[in-house]
């Protein structure tokens, strides 16, 4: 193996760190295909620029000769693998960021997994990015992923971009299949809204034209890589951005001091200013502006700092803080971008978490206006979103709260969903605008509440939702539990799967999709008949978590008596009241539950029935009998709380 001396000398900290406030800064992530060679185009950059040290020389040879891919030289990529799966697999699974400098500017590079099971790491890098370096491998040229990392990168506000034509070498130089490569990208990016975009080729693993001009490349008359991220010129846009300051949490260390907490995601504030809660829209202006060194006058975007209000408003985390004649929106619908990120498909009505800034809510989309065709542009239908699919959707949160569209603020304009149940990041949203028929639609006040409706019946109103395989007996226990309510004198009524699926739901199918919006709108239905009053007996099989959660949500605490009909598959087999068990096993009928599509039982019900061997008459009388414990209904028409 060939060895290469050290590159980077003793320097004095203080003068470095000196000479380095002056400079403009640069945010870069490199991003395209598997394999097309970002991580040895950043340890090229890396070495050149002499930021490699005899330590991290001598760890590389060792690394290079046990993981390395280029024979017995030193494997540059292997400065930014830094995962052992990375390294082990040749890949980059995770985002790896890296600080370099010149004499002109200050960088750090984010280089981004190529792999496609990874497209969310790549998101994650590009949010924060002022250029992109989209590599393609000279010989494959563009390719799907290499497409979907440009429109992701133009979707999320990357202004400038850079498509390195890299391997060159592999294909000796060749001018023409760089022009055909750089022709294929100018009719493909011509759509995309960049400042600047430039086309260089290259040889990361060479180092031609990547810090200095390559005779080899002698008919390339443009700038090396490192001249144009030198020079290329960056807006200001953010900071001159109207003022912004998301509230992550309420300082109170004693009782003389209130302030909040945050950092600056926009503009600027200065003492004195007034500043609006943009939700409630109480005003205040600005006492203080709090730092560990003491306070100061102004607070600029990016910085972190406690601000303390002249007056006394109720604020807490998740509030923004804005200039009183420059406020963001506040709704609780919008329309936004996504771009899905889940193995698990995205299905319109399913709740999940939404969190912008600082603020977590419950959210759902309510619409998938269109999914859009990454090597086309071309916009499509869809009832769901799978992994990596990008989307245009209309969605609806359980409150309001504030935002910006995110071509004014990538902060306070941007959102993850996370799912309930995993807590896993499935989604990366870009809100659009809000949409105006939430800011029309208001709850009316009534002076009759269920509370009401429900004494008069002389019953705590509440939904018994019936869950289980088809034959587990759900419908056949519900219908008992209402006659013996009935006999109460209880005034109730029951919702069953197949008796909604000839009205309300007639429409629906069978897809996973139609399941989630099929239990969304009985859990609607529900709402209304517990506000009416009523004891509401559910029977659905609703087979997934999210959905019986969504349901669960939409009431208040003690409304919602989960009821897991317990029935092993052998026995709804047995059983097969409709014969659609052996219609499923033969093929005739799709996505039934137990068989083709998956049900996700209760893991922490309210009452768990275990049916075998027991007798409906039994299993009714402890759903009553739970009932009474409970305080649901009394023994005479007396209300028991």
């Amino acid at each position: 193996m060939n060895k290469i001396a050290p590159v980077a000398e003793a320097f004095d900290l203080s003068t470095y760190i000196n000479s380095q406030e002056s400079k403009s800064f640069l945010r870069f992530l490199t991003c395209g295909s598997v394999d097309d060679g970002k991580s040895t185009l950043i340890g090229r950059l890396l070495y050149d620029t002499k930021l490699i040290f005899e330590d991290q020389l001598a760890a590389l040879e060792k690394d290079s000769r046990k993981h390395g891919t280029v024979a017995d030289e030193i494997d540059l990529a292997l400065l930014v693998d830094g995962l052992e799966a990375e390294r082990e697999q040749g890949i980059t699974i995770d985002v790896a960021y890296r600080f370099f400098s010149t004499e002109k500017r200050k960088f750090i590079v984010a280089d981004t997994p190529g792999h496609e099971q990874y497209t969310r790491n790549m998101a994650t890098g590009a949010s924060t990015a002022d250029l992109a370096i989209l590599l393609v491998d000279a010989r494959n040229g563009l390719l799907t992923q290499t497409r979907r990392h440009a429109f992701i990168a133009s979707l999320l506000g990357v202004r400038h971009v850079v498509l390195a034509v890299n391997k060159i070498d592999l294909v000796d130089y060749d001018q023409k299949r760089f022009e055909e490569i750089k022709a294929d990208f100018e009719s493909f990016s011509s759509g995309f809204d960049f400042d600047s975009s430039e086309v260089i080729p290259l040889s990361a693993r060479f180092g031609d034209n990547v810090t200095t001009s390559s005779e080899k490349l002698s008919w390339f008359t443009g700038p090396t890589l490192l001249e144009h991220l030198e020079n290329v010129e960056l807006g200001e846009e953010h900071s001159e951005a109207a003022f912004r300051f998301p509230v992550q949490w309420v300082n109170r260390p004693n009782l003389d001091f209130r302030g909040y907490s945050g950092t600056v995601r926009g503009g600027s504030v200065n003492v004195g200013d007034e500043v609006v809660v943009a939700q409630s829209g109480k005003t205040s202006r600005v006492e203080k502006i709090v730092t560990m060194d003491g306070d100061q006058l102004r607070a600029d975007d990016g910085q972190s700092v406690t601000l303390t209000l002249a007056d006394e408003i109720d604020i807490s985390r998740g509030d923004v803080l804005a200039p009183a004649h420059s406020r963001p929106d506040v709704s609780d619908q919008f329309a936004a971008h996504l771009i899905w990120m889940s193995e698990n498909a995205m299905l319109p009505g399913r709740p999940y978490l939404l969190k912008c800034g600082t603020k977590t809510i419950g959210a759902s989309v309510t619409e998938i206006k269109h999914k859009v065709d990454v090597n086309t542009f071309d916009h499509h239908a869809a009832k769901q979103l799978a992994l990596n699919e990008i989307a245009f959707c209309n969605l609806a949160l359980s409150e309001a709260i504030a935002f910006d569209p995110y071509e004014a603020n990538r902060d306070t304009g941007s959102f993850i969903l996370i799912d309930r149940m995993t807590n896993e990041t499935v989604a990366a949203g870009l809100i659009w605008f809000g949409l105006r028929r939430a800011t029309n639609v208001h709850r009316q006040a009534l002076d009759v509440n269920k509370k009401a409706r429900g004494g008069l019946k002389g019953q705590k109103p509440a939904v018994l939702w019936f869950t289980g395989l088809s034959g587990s007996g759900k419908s056949t226990i519900a219908n008992a539990v209402e006659q013996k309510l009935l006999s109460l004198g209880r005034h109730t009524y029951l919702l069953d799967g197949d008796n909604v699926r000839h009205g309300l739901n007639k429409d629906l199918g069978f897809t996973d999709a139609d399941r989630v919006e099929n239990i969304r709108r009985v859990a609607e239905t529900s709402r209304l008949f517990v506000d009416a009053g009523l004891i509401t007996l559910v029977s659905f099989i609703s087979p997934f978590k999210a959905e019986r959660q969504l349901a669960r949500d939409l009431l208040d605490t003690d409304e919602f008596f989960e009821i897991f009909v317990d029935t092993t598959l052998e026995e709804c087999e047995t059983r097969d009241p409709k014969g659609l068990y052996a219609k499923a096993r033969k093929g005739e009928i799709s996505n039934f539950t137990g068989i083709d599509s998956a049900y996700e039982a209760p893991e922490a019900p309210e009452l768990h029935l275990k049916t075998a061997g027991r007798t409906v008459e039994a299993l009714a009388d402890e759903i009553v009998d739970r009932l009474l414990k409970d305080g649901y209904i009394g023994s005479d028409n007396t209300w028991v709380i």
